[in-house]
């Protein structure tokens, strides 16, 4: 999953390879589902309760990088990479889903699998869509796995921010730049004024929101006005009701700038995601398997790259992690003012849900840059998504037979998290996945990022392939 690279919606061989594997293994694997061409379900058993497991699939723009290396070296420079991690998620739930389903059907354990991906995650675009589309209609539990460099679980509000996707885009009429300008009305203009007018609106907003933009088109050349021009935004805050104030703010800023340059503007929801609220129950149960697993046995290698890596990227230097973190839980958690968001959320809202954050990269790397992919194809990465399957496969035979444990996480969804805010989402029964989203990226690095696909026939490990002896410890 490394090797293939692909951002949102475009996760076209990571979704093939895997629904391969789970097909091998016995499970009824369902393409295309909420209408995502990458998106898919895989189920498996009868009887009993449905316990759902799944991770994110798809990568990071410009976040090509070597594996296994301590410094910055693209495989294809310009290309996507795994510059968070989450080509660990998957292998891991798949694993534990596999490992699962044999030890039910050895000890005829009733129950059922729904294994699924979460695609373009970066985006925030597709559980929202998942949900709406009722993939999660009679789950009891849920389980999402995340990388980190910890191995933890909590519950409550995660003090993640919800968050609303929404391109803008501003019509106006062309005209000679030089030779009769005042014939003309600029689109770009209106996404100037809009971007100008929301940075000065940002004085008066809450100190939870997180709000940020791209010009996603700015016309074509100088001497032609613009008649369109477009502009992408994130707007997130910390509760539903918020995202919403955000969002009418933005569309009220938009109309003003489109009045000011007598333009007109449109807009297009492309992605969702609500705040993250995990489950008691379930988490205090993972936790209890988290601690029974412990953290992997990192070699000497593995600790002699993660210095290294850190020491060349200029990042505090930090062992990798010999215990495991507490359990999250309101009581220890510092009070959120904002920050990342995750459409997880949108199943967490839906059906009893914890994330499970496993070990599989180093302390101290910076979010969605490249060194954040720099271990994801070592054993440090494969060594934490072990101990992440273990965790989650022990979890999952919890809840397939420990009545108790699904009725006390229903009832905390129901008489504690329903209590505290409900599910409003801003999508709309016409708003469609933007399944075309990188599609243009990947037409243009595809053919380069192809000869770096791994080849598991002739090569032990990607390293292998790649000609890196493990570990790396100075530049390459």
């Amino acid at each position: 999953m490394f090797s293939y690279g692909e951002p949102g919606f475009q996760e076209f061989r990571t979704s093939a390879y895997l629904q391969g594997v789970l097909r091998k293994a016995g499970f009824k694997v369902t393409p295309g589902v909420a209408g995502i061409p990458t998106a898919f379900t895989a189920t498996w058993g009868s009887g009993g309760p449905l316990i759902a497991v799944g991770s994110d699939i798809d990568d990071l723009l410009g976040l090509s990088q070597t594996p296994g290396i301590p410094n910055v070296k693209p495989l294809v420079p310009g290309a996507p990479g795994h510059g968070e991690g989450h080509n660990a998620g998957m292998p891991l739930v798949v694993a534990a889903a596999i490992a699962a389903k044999e030890v039910m059907e050895k000890h005829h354990i009733p129950g059922r699998l729904l294994i699924w991906p979460g695609v373009a995650e970066e985006n925030l675009a597709s559980k929202a869509y998942y949900v709406r589309s009722g993939l999660f209609k009679g789950v009891d539990a849920c389980i999402f796995n995340h990388v980190s460099n910890m191995f933890f679980t909590g519950y409550g509000d995660a003090g993640m921010n919800g968050m609303v996707s929404v391109e803008y885009t501003f019509h106006g009429k062309t005209a000679h730049s030089a030779g009769m300008p005042w014939e003309g009305r600029s689109a770009l203009d209106g996404v100037e004024l809009m971007d100008v007018a929301w940075n000065f609106r940002r004085e008066h907003l809450p100190v939870t929101q997180r709000s940020h933009y791209v010009i996603t088109n700015g016309g074509g050349q100088p001497n032609v006005v613009p008649d369109t021009a477009s502009v992408w935004y994130f707007l997130r805050d910390r509760t539903f009701s918020a995202v919403k104030s955000l969002y009418d703010t933005a569309n009220q800023i938009a109309d003003g700038a489109a009045l000011q340059t007598g333009t007109t503007v449109t807009h297009q929801i492309l992605g969702y995601a609500a705040p993250n609220f995990g489950n008691k129950p379930i988490a205090e149960a993972a936790y209890a398997n988290i601690v029974a697993v412990g953290m992997p046995k990192w070699s000497a290698d593995d600790q002699a790259f993660a210095k290294a890596v850190q020491q060349a990227n200029h990042r505090k230097v930090e062992p990798l992690r010999d215990k495991v973190a507490p359990l999250s839980t309101p009581e220890n958690r510092p009070t959120s003012i904002g920050g990342g968001s995750d459409d997880i959320g949108d199943i967490m809202w839906t059906v009893p849900t914890i994330t499970m954050w496993f070990p599989s990269n180093i302390p101290n790397m910076i979010g969605h840059h490249v060194t954040s992919a720099m271990s994801m194809a070592t054993p440090i990465a494969h060594k934490g998504a072990v101990a992440g399957a273990k965790a989650l496969s022990m979890t999952i035979l919890d809840l397939m037979t420990t009545p108790k444990l699904i009725a006390d996480a229903k009832d905390y969804f129901n008489n504690v998290q329903l209590k505290t805010d409900h599910y409003a989402p801003l999508i709309t029964d016409s708003d469609k996945p933007a399944i075309w989203l990188n599609r243009k990226v990947m037409e243009e690095y595809r053919p380069q990022m192809e000869k770096y696909y791994y080849d598991s026939t002739k090569y032990d490990t990607y390293l292998d392939q790649l000609g890196i002896k493990y570990p790396t410890l100075t530049e390459k």
